[in-house]
């Protein structure tokens, strides 16, 4: 019977996936995405004071219900066609990685509802590898949705609001560990970014993945290497750090599998996430998340690390 338990938990699917409220807005006639977590208000295009020596895809400020906002122009960062009709446009307003922006897009479409596992990862055919602005893509009705990395598109219009590898250089001069330390980022961008800054600390065994289901498919190699203790888990896998919204599945159900499994529970997870709110710190405490940092904290990120494996 036991055994019959450990098999069905490795074969777990992503239909466990928690749902995904997806928010639909489009620019030159194509569908996009972004998490209706991060945005804070819709509104009507609203005229914006010029800055200058801005960037160029910056087209000002303005100053709703009091608060300063800078308004990125969406389509010409992206490099698609603009409204004719600019005052006809919408705002969408966002707060995520503590940092609140306006993006200006065509129209916004409505909220749907979907499994994480209906997302799945951007072709590298379509939109590229390495500068890739586009985390995942879902259909729905027949319409493709393509979800934006608004994380990307803020760091490239202010690299201030990125992870800062110089946090890492601060804390002095390190000892290399070996010990292997898994990350799930679904960015391209900001899974580069950490992956230099946790080498920068002297993290030199890391294996990353852009989804919750490819990682959890080697973990659960992992486990099986390490049945009946013949090797020990910290020795294939001491520590994961995992996002929260990623294709296929996402960093909670992730985590559940992991904390579930009889052999894989003890390895520490630490959520490292742009959207961390005091539901989602309750949702993974739940679960058995040992911590959970906002993005970009790379230097509490490494404290963190050191005092769960070293």
């Amino acid at each position: 019977m036991q055994n019959k338990a450990k098999k069905d938990l490795t074969s777990k699917t992503t239909d466990e996936t928690s749902a995904l409220e997806l928010m639909e807005f489009t620019m030159a006639g194509n569908s996009y995405g972004i998490n209706v977590a991060k945005v804070t208000e819709i509104m009507r295009y609203s005229p914006v004071t010029p800055m200058t020596q801005s960037h160029p895809c910056v087209d000002g400020v303005f100053k709703p219900r009091g608060n300063l906002v800078t308004v990125i122009n969406l389509p010409r960062y992206m490099r698609l066609k603009e409204s004719e009709t600019p005052d006809y446009d919408m705002l969408m307003i966002t707060n995520f990685d503590n940092v609140s922006a306006a993006f200006l897009v065509h129209t916004v479409e409505g909220m749907h509802r979907i499994k994480w596992s209906n997302v799945e990862r951007p072709s590298e055919i379509v939109y590229g590898n390495n500068d890739s602005v586009v985390t995942g893509t879902t259909k729905i009705d027949g319409k493709i949705i393509t979800i934006v990395d608004f994380e990307k598109v803020l760091y490239d219009i202010n690299p201030e609001t990125g992870l800062q590898i110089a946090e890492v250089t601060r804390m002095g001069i390190r000892e290399n560990t070996s010990k292997p330390v898994v990350v799930v980022e679904d960015s391209v961008f900001l899974r580069r970014m950490l992956l230099q800054a946790l080498e920068a600390a002297g993290y030199t065994n890391i294996t990353s993945f852009d989804n919750g289901q490819d990682a959890w498919d080697y973990l659960a190699k992992c486990r099986t290497e390490c049945k009946d203790n013949i090797v020990p888990v910290e020795n294939k896998v001491s520590i994961v750090i995992t996002d929260i919204e990623m294709p296929r599945m996402d960093g909670h159900h992730l985590t559940r599998l992991i904390k579930s499994d009889e052999i894989l529970s003890k390895v520490p997870v630490v959520v490292f996430s742009s959207l961390i709110d005091d539901t989602q710190k309750q949702q993974g405490q739940q679960i058995g998340v040992n911590a959970h940092l906002t993005k970009p904290q790379i230097g509490k990120l490494v404290e963190v690390i050191d005092s769960c494996i070293l």
